[in-house]
């Protein structure tokens, strides 16, 4: 697929699979997907699975992610984990704001951008995510929602720190419901949100950040949510549990 951008396809397992299970799952991974060099491959398993993947992938082109962090170095926050302890098990990558974090965990915008602002820091690449819900997308607020959540997710970054992140759009009512947007829809709110990126930094800065789509892509749809200019990749849920579906996803964005 000839992009612009080198596509990324991240699989966030969520709170899913024992550390048995996912090496298992990241051996079959591996197995298809450990010399491609044309995506932008990453796992995000639990903490607790990261530094059992962590050495199954190790030596391959496949990268590690962690699902959160705090933005703090180290301190009384009991159950975080900081960008220092994710670096020492060689995660890469981070996923912040995501849409569960936000409505179940109270997170806000503020929060998102310290932790960003901390990811960058510590030379992980943050995975910024954005989306409406489907309340906001009916009531016509989806362009207000997502600049206000880039705008705020990403406030104070140079354009240097701007070109090290990644956005994840995942519209809140097509995950795990089944229902995915159009490759239309999709794009319109990534050309959106590139079209922020240019107001806040400039045109550059826009044309290299990377944005993925989040929501509900499937071996089914993602040749066609690929296809679209602005598409840069998936941020892959459920999908992402199982070898098959995966690769195929990264296959389809190569």
């Amino acid at each position: 697929m000839d992009k612009v951008r080198k596509p990324i396809v991240a699989g966030n397992w969520k709170m899913n699979k024992t550390v048995a299970e996912a090496i298992d799952l990241a051996n079959g991974i591996k197995r298809d997907l450990a010399g491609c060099k044309e995506v932008d491959v990453v796992l995000c398993p639990p903490f607790t699975s990261l530094k059992a993947v962590s050495e199954v992938i190790t030596g391959t082109h496949i990268d590690l992610g962690a699902q959160n962090m705090h933005w703090e170095k180290a301190g009384a926050f009991t159950g975080e984990v900081s960008a220092e302890m994710l670096r020492e098990l060689y995660c890469h990558y981070v996923i912040l704001g995501h849409s569960e974090r936000r409505s179940y965990f109270g997170e806000t915008d503020e929060i998102v951008n310290k932790k960003t602002k901390a990811a960058i820091t510590a030379n992980l690449t943050p995975i910024v995510c954005v989306g409406e819900t489907l309340d906001e997308r009916e009531g016509g607020r989806t362009e207000a929602v997502i600049e206000e959540q880039v705008r705020g997710s990403l406030k104070g970054l140079s354009a240097r720190e701007l070109v090290e992140c990644v956005i994840a759009y995942e519209p809140v009512w097509a995950i795990g419901t089944g229902k995915t947007a159009t490759s239309q829809q999709a794009q319109d709110v990534h050309k959106f949100i590139r079209g922020i990126l240019e107001d806040m930094a400039d045109e550059s800065v826009a044309r290299t950040v990377r944005i993925q789509y989040g929501g509900s892509m499937k071996p089914a749809n993602a040749e066609e949510l690929l296809s679209m200019p602005d598409i840069d990749g998936g941020l892959i849920g459920g999908a992402a549990l199982e070898a098959r579906s995966f690769v195929d996803i990264v296959k389809a964005a190569m």
